[in-house]
This record gives C-alpha cells, sequence and structure tokens, in this order.
C-alpha cells in the first residue's frame, strides 16, 4: 500500500483485509436509499448521509493507513462506490469525487506532504470533503488544453483568486477546493491551488438543476478577489508541462464513474407496457430510444468488469482496518 510520509511515498505491506467496510456500507446504503428519492425532488444535498459516513469511518476509506484511514484501492473503492450507487447515485458521485483526491495526494510526489496529511486528518476526523474545480463556461473542460480564465495573483499576503468554476459536485459541502488556475506571472504556470471553502469573496450560486443527480449540488462556484496562504499551491507547472496527463487521476475517475453507473444500473424502471400511446412512428423512435440506451448500459457493464480487473493490479488493493480506532457507526455494529 502506498502512504504520504512527508514529500515522499513509501511502500508499506498488505494488512490482511477486512468485510468490515462493505457491511457497513451496505448497512447505511440502505437509508440512504430511504431518503433518495426525496432529496432528488428537492434538490438537495444530503448532509445526513456525509456524517453518517464520518461516523463510520467511511470518509476516510482511500487515506493511508498511516494517516489513520483503511488505505483502500480502486479496486475496493470501487465496489463500495457501487453499493452507495445502487442507494444514491448522488451521494455516490459526491463521495467519489473525494475518494479520488485523496488517493491522488498519497501516491503523489508533487503533494505537499504537510497539506496532504493535515487533509487526511482531517478526513479521518469529522466531514471534510475535498474536490477539485476545474470546468469552466468558456473552457470546459481543462483536459482538452487551452488555459483556464480563473487567474490566481501572487501578492505579499498570499494568493488572490478571482473566476468562476462550474459543475462543481458537492459545493454545498465541500470543506476544501483544489482550484485550476493559471498564475499573473510574467511566464504564466497554470495548475492546482488549495483554497479552503467559505472564505470572504467565495460564493456558491445555485445552478445545478437537471434532471438526473439532482440531490449532488454541481453548483457554481465564484471566487471574487479571495485570499488564501502562499504556501497552499499544490502542483503549478508550466503549461508545456500538463501535456502528459496524470495516469492514475484518469484511471481511478474511470473506474469510479463506471462503478456508480453500473450500482444505479439496476434501478432504473422497467420499460416493458410503459411506452405511452400514440403514432406508430413515436412508438418507433421511443423503442429505439429504450435500445440505445441498454445498449450504453451493456457497455457501462463491460467497461467495469474490465476496471475492476485494472483496479487489481493498482496498489492497496484491499480495505484495511484503519489503525487509528474509529468508533463505529451504530447501523454497522451486528447483533
Amino acid at each position: 500500500m502506498v502512504s504520504a510520509n512527508g514529500s515522499s511515498i513509501r511502500k508499506e505491506p498488505a494488512l490482511d483485509a477486512t468485510p468490515v467496510p462493505f457491511d457497513c456500507a451496505r448497512a447505511l446504503a440502505s437509508e440512504f436509499a430511504a431518503r433518495a428519492a426525496q432529496h432528488d425532488r428537492d434538490a438537495s444535498l444530503p448532509f445526513e448521509n456525509f456524517k453518517e459516513l464520518s461516523e463510520a469511518g467511511l470518509l476516510a476509506l482511500t487515506v493511508p493507513t498511516a494517516l489513520g484511514g483503511h488505505g483502500a484501492g480502486a479496486l475496493d473503492t470501487a465496489r463500495i462506490l457501487g453499493i452507495f450507487g445502487k442507494a444514491d447515485p448522488s451521494t455516490a458521485l459526491v463521495l467519489s469525487m473525494h475518494y479520488i483526491q485523496h488517493l491522488v495526494m498519497a501516491r503523489s510526489t508533487r503533494w505537499p506532504g504537510r497539506l496532504a496529511r493535515k487533509l487526511a486528518r482531517e478526513t479521518v476526523e469529522g466531514v471534510a470533503l475535498i474536490n477539485a474545480l476545474r470546468v469552466e463556461p468558456d473552457l470546459g473542460s481543462p483536459s482538452r488544453g487551452g488555459l483556464p480564465a480563473t487567474i490566481a495573483r501572487r501578492t505579499e499576503t498570499g494568493w488572490r483568486l478571482s473566476g468562476r468554476k462550474i459543475y462543481s459536485t458537492g459545493a454545498p459541502i465541500l470543506k476544501w477546493y483544489a482550484v485550476w488556475a493559471k498564475t499573473d506571472e510574467p511566464e504564466t504556470r497554470v495548475g492546482l491551488f488549495l483554497v479552503p471553502a467559505g472564505l470572504p469573496g467565495t460564493r456558491i450560486v445555485e445552478t445545478w438543476d437537471h434532471l438526473g443527480l439532482r440531490a449532488s449540488g454541481s453548483h457554481d462556484v465564484i471566487f471574487d478577489d479571495v485570499v488564501f496562504p502562499l504556501d497552499h499551491e499544490i502542483d503549478v507547472r508550466k503549461p508545456d508541462e500538463w501535456r502528459v496527463p496524470d495516469v492514475t487521476q484518469a484511471t481511478v475517475h474511470a473506474i469510479f464513474v463506471a462503478a456508480i453507473y453500473d450500482g444505479a444500473r439496476p434501478c432504473r424502471p422497467r420499460l416493458a407496457g410503459r411506452v405511452p400511446q400514440g403514432s406508430r412512428a413515436v412508438q418507433s423512435r421511443r423503442l429505439a430510444g429504450h435500445a440505445a440506451a441498454r445498449a450504453r448500459n451493456r457497455r457501462r457493464h463491460r467497461g467495469t468488469q474490465e476496471h475492476g480487473r485494472y483496479g487489481r493490479s493498482l496498489p492497496a488493493g484491499a480495505c484495511h482496518p484503519p489503525r487509528r480506532a474509529i468508533r463505529p457507526h451504530r447501523r454497522c455494529i451486528t447483533a
């Protein structure tokens, strides 16, 4: 298993796997499912789900064992996300973004060790979620290239951040933002800055009003000259140095999202007998759409199987009990 030790990375011998996180996830998932429909109707983020995940120690699933977490790898994390994806895909999506960040920071030589340890400690001790805020109205996703409009200006008192991010999953509950921005330096650099949520000048605009994942809180976040510490620069480089993607992050992102799709797949309503009356042409088009949807789901399922095979080759392939004692959640204790 890989764990953070300062800014370096070291391997630890694997411990015996335990089924406890899986049993706990199933116990919590049944309650998440019971209230998922109401949160979806209200487009309200289920804060109570994350409180219970924290009490159960599951927010720290991908935090290294040396820092008090479970040290789960990609395969077992994907299985946990599949359990929650079946119960409440919105909760699973927010959770997956948090898990990705902790997997990346535990394995990265670029993440400042002091910040990685601080965020790990916070998520072991309470509800302290993080997500990367990268997408913008004009740029879209930076994965396709281009510089962001969001800009970080270096001053004597700290960085000053201005810009707008969209699709900021989990925005209402996040404690930390990993913001993709460019600098105003003579030779522009671009990369990630760690910004605490709720600073003066930060505003969440509730723009997320879609048909699906309505409880994911994927709103816009606006930064208006937000000041944060100079030492919260995570990984900022010259633009050309970003041409080679972070393979670990890209891979686990694909695995985790596929796991959520696969978990939610059994929840879609049965289509038999539900095609409204109308002309044959209309019904034919609807049935063709249903067939295409079924084909997409089959491809996603095959993709998840492939991801599972890949996940076995990643470090930390088993869920391990945390070294720091975590009080079991009341719903995770069996008689």
